[in-house]
């Protein structure tokens, strides 16, 4: 493949990744109302767990296991759930901001952990020679950007489906008011765990999909700006409950993101250039600013959502235009 091509690839595999991150936390914050600012947590584990399972052996750390790639990520996803249960037991009773601090403790917990116990993950050195699927026929890249878009259409569904049933609709009712939920007889706790467990999952899978993708990985990968900030400016700019908006705010704010790289290598000064990272993380923020004092409902607003769907069960035309 061309230069080009090989961008645009690896453009489009590391938005499907991002898009199915931006997924899981619709459902724990979009769906449930759960502020959970530790969403790297959740990724580095479901990406260490995978190599570890999945990779070749080594004297230096755990591995060696061969295992193939599907049961490397759902190793990924089972770890990074676990961690969410756990997290959902002591923590979940909490409120909004609270919960924002205990997650951001767990998660800064989580990546010293994998940063220092070297005789499991290899310390600052590093996880290499991760598999990558499809790599001896030549065709790895496509091979790859064709799995993650299939997993995240499988994802959308699977969330799409859950929104509209009963169990969506009860934490939407929690997210809204969950004193009138609980005096209906519905567990609030429990339903809120279910959720939170369920989105760590999806982000465990994200973090295996990474791993695989990239072929080596260190604790520097998995910083908060890019694995947990710039996962909340992708869901608040695309539509926070809106499945859509999600994939949509992965997409434009990973075009803005790739794009400030080249702008600001171009504008800066060559003295500057380690100033590139937080340049971006400002441009970023402001970005973040602007669409909150716009667009408050982010680009693909849960309101028009539910509107549409209103619509279309009162009009079975509007319905018939909108599926074409």
């Amino acid at each position: 493949m061309g230069g080009l091509t090989t961008y645009a690839v690896f453009f489009l595999t590391s938005v499907g990744i991002y898009a199915i991150v931006c997924l899981a936390l619709n459902v724990q914050w979009g769906l449930s109302g759960q502020f959970n600012f530790g969403i790297v947590a959740f990724y580095a584990l479901g990406a260490y767990t995978s190599a570890i399972l999945t990779g070749p052996p080594s004297s230096t750390y755990l591995g060696g296991f061969g295992l193939p790639l599907p049961v490397g990520l759902i190793g990924g996803m089972i770890v990074a759930g676990l961690l969410g249960l756990f997290i959902g037991l002591i923590c979940l009773n909490l409120r909004a901001d609270y919960l924002a601090i205990a997650t951001i403790g767990i998660a800064e917990i989580v990546r010293l952990f994998l940063k220092n116990e070297a005789w499991l993950t290899n310390g600052v050195r590093g996880v290499p020679g991760i598999p990558r699927p499809f790599f001896d026929s030549g065709y790895f890249e496509l091979g790859y950007l064709a799995l993650v878009l299939v997993l995240v259409v499988v994802v959308y569904l699977l969330i799409e489906r859950a929104r509209l049933s009963p169990w969506g609709r009860v934490l939407r009712a929690i997210r809204e008011n969950e004193d009138t939920a609980a005096a209906a007889g519905k567990n609030v706790v429990g339903f809120r765990i279910q959720a939170f467990v369920f989105g760590a999952a999806l982000m465990g899978l994200a973090g295996g999909l990474y791993a695989h993708f990239i072929g080596f990985i260190s604790s520097e990968a998995f910083m908060p700006e890019v694995g947990t900030f710039l996962v909340w400016v992708m869901l608040i700019a695309g539509g926070s409950g809106n499945n859509r908006g999600a994939i949509l705010g992965a997409f434009a704010i990973w075009v803005l993101w790739s794009g400030s790289e080249f702008v600001i290598g171009q504008v800066l000064p060559a003295g500057l250039t380690t100033q590139a990272g937080a340049l971006r993380l400002l441009l970023i923020g402001i970005l973040l600013q602007v669409i909150l004092l716009t667009r408050p409902a982010g680009l693909l607003s849960e309101e028009g959502l539910y509107r549409r769907g209103r619509t279309a069960q009162a009009d079975p035309k509007s319905h018939r235009r909108m599926v074409r």
